[in-house]
């Protein structure tokens, strides 16, 4: 009886995110004015387009109707999910990040749940550690449960690693998890961000 109990309260208790940890590593003044700029900058998620930017416009529509489909089993609620890959898409192009890249690492680290939190601390889609909020944010890491607070914090630290690993995205990867040098990690966002090229990126 009481392994039953057990199991039944393990089946319903929320589950903890796969993530590593970042490690908090001091930041030279001139970075953490630069990341503290990137993380306050107000921007709208969703991308707007010039009237002569027909092609990059109808790719755009094309991707993110493209990823609806395939986020439809995670994310039922349409305009959740639409608001969500909007945001996914213009934190990622915002970094200079592929949007499949960053999809598959939300895959990786929370599952795509917004409230996940790992055993380590971090929050949420892109399971962010909460001494960045103190590092380059406003201190408060409860923000990091809203959206596109998440997502930009996510893209800006990834980015910031991309550069200290001079684009070495394998590098740059395991540093993210807090796992630099071990191949596992990588790999596994690796695998996760095919599921999310388009058929021609392939």
């Amino acid at each position: 009886m009481k392994r039953r109990v057990l199991l039944l309260a393990l089946l319903g208790a929320p589950l903890l995110a796969r993530a590593g940890a970042q490690l908090e590593e001091p930041l030279a003044d001139a970075i953490r004015s630069a990341l503290s700029a990137s993380i306050a900058q107000s921007a709208p998620p969703r991308p707007k387009f010039e009237a002569s930017q027909v092609d990059a416009r109808m790719a755009y529509l094309r991707w993110l109707g493209e990823m609806s489909e395939r986020l439809k089993k995670r994310k039922t609620e349409t305009q959740i999910r639409i608001e969500f890959l909007e945001t996914v898409w213009y934190e990622a192009k915002r970094a200079g990040l592929e949007p499949s890249l960053v999809l598959g690492l939300i895959q990786v680290e929370s599952g795509f749940r917004k409230y996940a939190i790992s055993v380590a601390g971090a929050r949420g889609y892109m399971q962010v550690m909460p001494f960045w909020t103190k590092a380059i944010g406003d201190g408060d890491a409860s923000r990091l449960f809203h959206m596109q607070t998440n997502l930009r914090f996510g893209c800006v630290i990834l980015r910031h690693y991309l550069d200290i690993e001079k684009g070495d995205l394998f590098l740059a990867l395991g540093r993210y998890n807090g796992s630099r040098g071990r191949a596992e990690y990588p790999n596994a966002v690796f695998a996760a961000r095919r599921q999310w090229l388009l058929p021609g990126e392939r």
